[in-house]
C-alpha cells in the first residue's frame, strides 16, 4: 500500500514570482506580496532583528534585506518609495547606482523564498548580501538592455 503525500496548494507571490505553500494562518500580506511570502520574509528575518539592539551589522543586514524585499515587492501607487529601496541597494553594496531609467524586471534571479531554503547551510547575512546585489544586478539589466 503505498502512501501519497497530499498535495498542498500553493500561490505564486505577485511581487518575486516565489511559488510558495499556501498557509492559513500566513497573515496579512504586505502591499505587492502574497500572505505566504510575507510571512516567510518576516521569520527568515526574525531572529536578526531581534539582534540589532545589540549588534550594529544586524540592523545593516536588516535595512539591506528590507530593501532587496522592497525593490522586488512594490506597493502599488507608491514609486517614491520603491525609487528609494532600489537606490539603497547599491550604496549599501559599494555599487554603482541603478539608472534612473531601469524598469521592474519580469523575473527575478533570487527571492526571499531562495534565501530561506538556503539558511542551514551559509550564513543569513551572507546570503542576503547575495541576495541584494542580485536584485540590483536584475535593476541594472533593465537599462541596459533597454539601450
Amino acid at each position: 500500500m503505498s502512501s501519497v503525500a497530499p498535495v498542498q496548494p500553493t500561490e505564486s507571490c505577485p511581487g518575486c514570482g516565489a511559488v510558495l505553500a499556501v498557509l492559513s494562518d500566513a497573515g496579512p500580506a504586505r502591499p505587492g506580496a502574497s500572505a505566504s511570502c510575507t510571512r516567510l520574509f518576516e521569520d527568515t528575518l526574525r531572529g536578526l532583528r531581534e539582534e540589532i539592539a545589540a549588534d550594529p551589522s544586524a540592523a545593516a543586514t536588516v535595512r539591506l534585506a528590507d530593501d532587496a524585499y522592497a525593490a522586488q515587492h512594490p506597493e502599488p501607487g507608491d514609486p517614491t518609495a520603491l525609487r528609494a529601496a532600489v537606490d539603497r541597494i547599491p550604496v549599501a553594496l559599494g555599487e554603482r547606482p541603478v539608472p534612473p531609467d531601469a524598469a521592474r524586471p519580469a523575473r527575478w534571479r533570487t527571492t526571499i523564498a531562495d534565501v530561506a531554503a538556503d539558511l542551514d547551510v551559509i550564513d543569513l547575512p551572507a546570503l542576503v548580501g547575495s541576495w541584494a546585489r542580485s536584485v540590483h544586478e536584475d535593476w541594472t539589466a533593465t537599462a541596459v538592455d533597454r539601450s
